[in-house]
């Protein structure tokens, strides 16, 4: 397996498809792709219809898969609010891709059998598939496929994000096989000698403690450890320092455990959800999720010396963990709200995967939203930072 990714921010489409052709052949050697993963930024609008059969046209060995985005990255770089096309290519041996695209009419019911879900995507469970998703937000219910695939295929990694650049429906671009699609969302499905490892960084920090939801009604979150969330709040702000008093104020999330088995959450194992309205009269909290009792749950802050260190902790923890596995290539799907306007500076999110992970060919894009697990589930997130990793199994 062999990875390399190159980016271009040349304004005409078929001379940024070139010298990104170029740099990829410079780092592939003699060895031709089976896959070539292509994001494209607005600038290149026009072209989008030409996009597959040009790459396709200089390697024709290679699948194309990808999607428009708001912002580019390739090569480790992130290219935001100008031209921007990037390909990372992949040698795949010893290893299926299989391609589908659908349309938002074309899911199965959530009750549907297991066995529906994997005719739609062409792949069984037992092939032990890794899965990418693209999507386009105007068009797709992109959270009714990842539920789907979850439970068809619980094994099963899946990443990916929602197209970007567009502000309406038929604006985006969706890059499978042969075919650029406006609509619906496409996948691809790896099964052979091929692991894809997921690492989601979602910006935040915990602050206060755990405690333990005690009644709740749908999204609404009535009792913390048997107090009101307000009264909880207080006490939180009232022993807190000036920063993180005013990041109350217009930044405060509730981190949701979704693994019941999980004793010690750590940075990473909370699935991080809005604060949408407060109740003073009440004291309750109305939250961006389904809440249960008995569920453990922590308030979080977010901002952007903290998504520094919540991404700075979770690649470290992958590259603890993961210190005997040789990394090929990667992917990322992060949050237009994320990249300069956040950090002030480019590069940020790519910087530390590289200063981590060290040089891996890194490709993606800035989405709609993101798609990737916590605690062993597949959520759309905001505001995050979606890795998928690729290595060999062997």
């Amino acid at each position: 397996m062999k990875w390399a990714s190159a980016i271009s921010e040349k304004s005409g489409l078929e001379d940024a498809i070139q010298e990104c052709v170029t740099g990829l052949r410079a780092q592939l050697g003699d060895e031709e792709p089976n896959l070539a993963v292509i994001f494209a930024s607005p600038h290149h609008q026009s072209g989008y219809d030409d996009v597959v059969p040009m790459i396709r046209k200089l390697l024709p060995s290679a699948r194309a898969f990808g999607c428009s985005g708001g912002g580019i990255i390739g090569n480790g770089e992130e290219v935001e609010q100008r031209a921007g096309l990037s390909i990372t290519a992949a040698v795949l041996p010893d290893v299926e891709i299989v391609e589908f695209h659908l349309d938002g009419d074309s899911l199965p019911d959530l009750d549907a059998g297991p066995d529906t879900w994997e005719e739609l995507v062409k792949v069984t469970d037992s092939q032990d598939p890794q899965f990418v998703v693209l999507a386009d937000p105007y068009s797709f219910p992109v959270q009714n496929l990842i539920l789907g695939l979850d439970f068809a295929f619980s094994r099963a990694a899946k990443i990916g994000g929602l197209a970007s650049g567009a502000q309406q429906q038929g604006g985006n671009a969706l890059f499978l096989g042969d075919q650029t699609y406006h609509s619906g969302a496409v996948g691809l499905a790896f099964h052979g000698n091929i692991a894809v490892d997921t690492v989601v960084a979602q910006g935040c920090r915990p602050v206060g403690h755990t405690m333990r939801i005690t009644e709740s009604r749908s999204n609404i979150l009535v009792a913390l450890d048997g107090e009101t969330p307000m009264v909880v709040l207080k006490e939180l702000f009232e022993n807190s320092g000036e920063r993180d008093r005013g990041l109350m104020r217009n930044s405060l999330f509730l981190g949701v455990v979704m693994d019941e088995l999980l004793d010690d959450p750590k940075q990473g194992d909370f699935l991080i959800r809005n604060v949408v309205g407060m109740d003073e009269r009440t004291g309750n909290l109305a939250i961006g999720e389904l809440l249960k009792e008995g569920q453990v749950v922590q308030f979080h802050l977010r901002d952007a010396d903290t998504s520094t260190d919540d991404l700075t902790a979770v690649l470290e923890r992958y590259a603890t963990e993961n210190r005997e596995n040789q990394i090929q290539g990667a992917l990322l799907f992060s949050c237009l709200g994320r990249g300069e306007n956040l950090y002030g500076k480019p590069n940020h999110d790519s910087g530390i995967f590289h200063d981590k992970l060290g040089q891996v060919p890194l490709g993606g894009f800035f989405c709609n939203g993101e798609i990737g697990p916590v605690s062993g589930t597949t959520f759309l997130h905001g505001y995050t930072s979606s890795f998928g990793i690729f290595r060999s199994k062997a």
